[in-house]
């Protein structure tokens, strides 16, 4: 009997024990001597045959000692029945050799050592016995070849069924991965996308009362903020969002018009890789995000460097925070989950990102890529 994709049981090497027939029809027919004491040892062969088979394929006793101590008992047996009687008892050498090959213990070069002393002793014992170098040659063959083949077929599923559990483990880590990024990208997306939102509703109710078409103008630019957001979500819920540095930057410029904050956006070098600019596109968005929520900045300067190796962005503010740089840090400018996701995301493609106080007055985020991150696999990926 077999399991699906888990390979032979312990029932499967049962049958085996029909090998024994001839043994027993001779103790039937008074052909052997002493049939009360051959009938024990044909008992006792079984039993133990039994107890190594079943023993290596129970979990809770397979990697113990037992089957080898079980093994070393069924091999005495096995040697005094077949020295004692001869002939057919021989065939108990092959059946001992199976259950050698089921025992994990003896896999590997012990198990091939233990298969060659084994099957040579059987072989030459079954020569001297009965006179028959045929006989002597068969039984030493087949000694060896059924604790090798079933230990090669047993070794076989074992493979498979690591292969199984590597591939659900490899699963549960792709549903695990595709949260991740979900949970990321949606809060990214969502803690950009508000923040825009409540300045520009600010702007509306500041300039409603002097400056209706002004009012309108930032009424209209939060409908195509929240259309845009709409679009975002489902881009990342599919999977196929892809960043532009560029459009970011234009976002952060006009987010931060909208704050009151003067925007100074410089980019100089070549053209950069779409996975590059998706990654610092993110940077650029969380460290805006972070500017306009938390700063009280009147400027921000962005500038982006390349050169033939690297690329650099550059984030800084000359804001304080409400009452002062400790007050920013515990509103999460220095420490917040977004910089925190954002220096994993870097890290993992090659690159690095720092922030924190810019040794004046304002707060800076640097982050810093090869140009060849655009190259490296799963960098959109990476967990948070």
């Amino acid at each position: 009997m077999t399991k699906p994709d888990r390979g032979p049981g312990k029932y499967a090497f049962l049958p085996w024990l029909l090998m024994g027939l001839g043994a027993f029809s001779n103790i039937i027919q008074g052909k052997t001597d002493n049939p009360w004491l051959a009938g024990l040892g044909l008992l006792a062969f079984n039993s133990f045959y039994i107890s190594v088979v079943w023993s290596s394929f129970n979990p809770r006793r397979r990697d113990s000692r037992y089957p080898l101590i079980a093994l070393g008992v069924l091999t005495a047996i096995t040697f005094a029945i077949a020295l004692g009687f001869g002939g057919n008892w021989f065939l108990f050498f092959p059946l001992l050799s199976l259950a050698s090959g089921t025992v994990r213990a003896l896999r590997g070069k012990r198990l091939a050592l233990w298969l060659i002393s084994l099957s040579g002793a059987a072989g030459y014992l079954a020569g001297w016995r009965d006179g028959d170098p045929s006989e002597s040659f068969g039984i030493g063959y087949g000694t060896f070849l059924s604790g090798m083949v079933t230990a090669t077929v047993l070794s076989l599923f074992d493979t498979i069924q690591e292969l199984n559990a590597t591939r659900q483990e490899l699963a549960r880590s792709a549903v695990e991965k595709e949260r991740l990024r979900f949970s990321r990208d949606l809060h990214d997306l969502l803690g950009h996308t508000l923040s825009v939102v409540v300045v520009k509703a600010e702007a509306v109710r500041r300039l409603a009362p002097r400056n209706l078409d002004a009012a309108l103008a930032q009424a209209a630019d939060i409908e195509a903020v929240g259309r845009q957001a709409l679009t975002e979500i489902r881009e990342a819920v599919s999977g196929y969002r892809e960043g532009s540095l560029s459009t970011e930057l234009d976002r952060a410029r006009s987010a931060l018009e909208a704050a009151g904050i003067e925007p100074f956006v410089r980019q100089a070098g070549p053209p950069l890789s779409p996975q590059t600019g998706a990654l610092l596109g993110w940077v650029v968005r969380e460290g805006v995000t972070n500017t306009v929520r938390h700063s009280g900045a009147t400027r921000c300067e962005i500038d982006v460097h390349a050169d033939g190796e690297r690329v650099r962005l550059t984030i800084t503010d000359d804001g304080r925070g409400p009452v002062g740089t400790a007050a920013a840090t515990a509103r999460g400018r220095e420490g917040g989950t977004g910089l925190k996701g954002l220096t994993e995301r870097l890290a993992a493609a090659g690159g690095t990102l720092h922030s924190g106080p810019d040794g004046r007055r304002g707060f800076r985020v640097r982050a810093e890529l090869p140009v060849g991150a655009a190259d490296m696999p799963d960098v959109e990926e990476s967990p948070r």
